[in-house]
């Protein structure tokens, strides 16, 4: 369900990142489970080995090949899904401490029976974020927030930056309006207690663009924030 062995190594070794025989295998088994499941639970509309392989899995790892993630970081993936882009990123980084958080049960079910068959620990928690946010078991306890589109970047870091710890990133990974959206959330940004520290617009390798920007926490975010989803949607920062 991903395209060759030799070709997939390759592609992800053009880009100075090295893939393991075991690695593949584990991106192989991933692969074939996300197609299975997608019969039951809609998780993704790409299915072919290219899009799999480019879209999902490259797209999901060579941004944080671009940031110096040190040794045991802890992760939380808001608004997961199928487990892009943190499930990818775990299988190259198993010392990670990776959260799955989704709000739809039959995705948490996917990801954990996924956690068993790759043989990766990672906690899959089935919530809001909007209300996992306020939760003091992961308000502000992690190095590094992460997320993949899911929502307009000034309601994203709403949702997101809670969780981040003072001194560690929210990694916001977009497509090629990433930077329009970063200056629509940059009053988001400040109110929640972070600064951009860096932004950067690349290609994938079939042509598409995409575009991550780096907020780093500085302060801690007021106890107020995350609101609900309406007063999010209806008054963003």
């Amino acid at each position: 369900m991903i395209i060759e062995k030799p070709d997939f190594i390759s592609l992800f070794e053009k880009n100075g990142i090295a893939v393991s025989g075991t690695q593949y295998d584990k991106f192989s088994t991933y692969s074939k489970m996300l197609v299975e499941y997608n019969s039951r639970c809609n998780l993704t509309a790409i299915l072919d080995p290219e899009g799999i392989t480019i879209k999902h899995f490259f797209d999901s790892i060579i941004p944080f090949y671009k940031l110096d993630v040190k040794k045991g970081a802890s992760l939380i993936d808001v608004g997961t899904g199928a487990g892009f882009p943190s499930v990818p990123l775990k299988i190259m980084r198993d010392d990670l401490k990776l959260t799955l958080l989704d709000s739809l049960n039959k995705r948490i079910v996917f990801l954990t029976e996924l956690s068993e068959k790759l043989e990766i620990e990672a906690e899959c928690i089935h919530a809001r974020a909007e209300e996992a946010g306020h939760n003091f078991l992961m308000r502000e306890k992690f190095d590094i927030v992460t997320a993949r589109a899911v929502a307009a970047l000034p309601v994203l870091c709403e949702y997101c930056i809670p969780f981040v710890k003072v001194g560690g990133i929210f990694v916001s990974l977009k497509g090629s309006n990433g930077m329009e959206e970063l200056d629509n959330a940059r009053n988001a940004i400040k109110a929640l207690g972070c600064v951009v520290e860096k932004t950067e617009s690349y290609q994938l390798p079939n042509g598409d663009l995409r575009t991550m920007n780096v907020i780093r926490k500085i302060s801690h975010t007021n106890i107020k924030y995350p609101r609900n989803k309406g007063q999010m949607t209806k008054k963003p920062l």
